[in-house]
């Protein structure tokens, strides 16, 4: 006996790929179920960072300490030159929507020209996070490590921040070796700081003016600046390591988990942004040769305006948790 049941016609209407649901293409859906699920790992990378500053809330970095350069200028322009880059990607995300709009109108010129402007914000949003992580890495006054991992950073008289260039009389430090010197030390690193901790030590003797400022946070939200007594009885009895930069070990800036979560969310961001340049440009020449045109639609265009936002979106909430927070 035959139990095979037919489908009805409703479920036909429903299974033959006649309906669109939300009345969206193939490409948009499937669009929206990735912009869905990246959503939720970003979620859960900014929720993992907002723990980690909980839990260590009383040595978190000030991200108005860390993030002060702009590019070529020298001076202290806090969070300048990142609210700059996030202009840059927002005024993107608008001639994205221009873009789709001329598209929309089949204006091909137009799409060109606003597709061609929102490449270019791209590329300037990909190449400042790119100087930003160097500058980031490079550092630019250095600090020392304590026994327990901590950061001392120094300060003048009047709470300006000093590098270590202007606190060693001399460096005392070895030079790497290096295949024309004929020298080699055993389990030598592949670099060596600038100065060591003893030559930090003389010059901070020799310069009544100096201070040392901890990574410990009052309840105002500033860092503890210690007396000029408890700075020299600190760097004599605690300092064991020049920290120069920032990298997954050691930051100058404050706690290593906070230049973690920089590299790995500003990486993992960036890399979006960079794959959404590439993308925009291959659609960018489909629409110059007139693919678009033949098909008599600029759908691909609203797709990766689609994923352009959301990478947009995305850095609203970085900037938000992250920079400003």
């Amino acid at each position: 006996m035959d139990t095979t049941v037919e489908p009805t016609a409703k479920e036909e209407k429903i299974w033959d790929g006649g309906n669109r649901p939300l009345r969206a293409s193939y490409g948009k859906l499937m669009m929206w179920f990735f912009i869905v699920s990246d959503a939720l790992t970003f979620s859960g990378f900014l929720a993992a960072y907002g723990f980690s500053r909980f839990k260590f809330i009383d040595s978190w970095p000030i991200a108005d300490e860390v993030f002060t350069h702009i590019p070529f200028i020298h001076g202290n322009f806090p969070m300048y030159y990142v609210a700059f880059m996030t202009f840059v990607l927002i005024f993107s995300s608008v001639t994205m929507v221009l873009a789709v709009d001329a598209g929309h109108q089949m204006k091909k010129n137009k799409v060109i020209f606003y597709m061609f402007l929102t490449i270019i914000g791209g590329l300037i949003f990909v190449g400042s996070q790119a100087w930003e992580w160097k500058t980031f890495i490079k550092g630019d006054y250095g600090a020392i490590e304590t026994k327990g991992g901590r950061i001392l950073q120094f300060l003048d008289n009047e709470g300006n921040r000093v590098a270590l260039r202007d606190i060693a009389t001399s460096s005392s430090q070895r030079d790497t070796h290096t295949r024309d010197n004929g020298i080699w030390y055993e389990g030598e690193e592949a670099t060596l700081s600038t100065y060591t901790v003893d030559d930090i030590k003389a010059g901070f003797a020799a310069n009544p003016d100096l201070l040392i400022r901890t990574q410990y946070l009052t309840e105002k939200g500033e860092m503890t600046v210690l007396s000029r007594e408890e700075s020299l009885n600190k760097l004599n009895n605690d300092a064991v390591a020049i920290v120069e930069g920032a990298n997954l070990k050691h930051n100058e800036y404050g706690s290593p988990l906070f230049a973690d979560f920089f590299f790995f969310i500003t990486g993992f961001h960036g890399f979006h942004v960079f794959s959404g340049v590439l993308i925009n440009i291959i659609v960018f020449f489909n629409v110059i040769i007139g693919t678009y045109e033949r098909r008599g639609h600029y759908e691909m265009v609203e797709k990766v305006a689609l994923y352009w936002h959301f990478v947009d979106l995305v850095w609203v909430f970085v900037f938000t948790f992250f920079y400003l927070v």
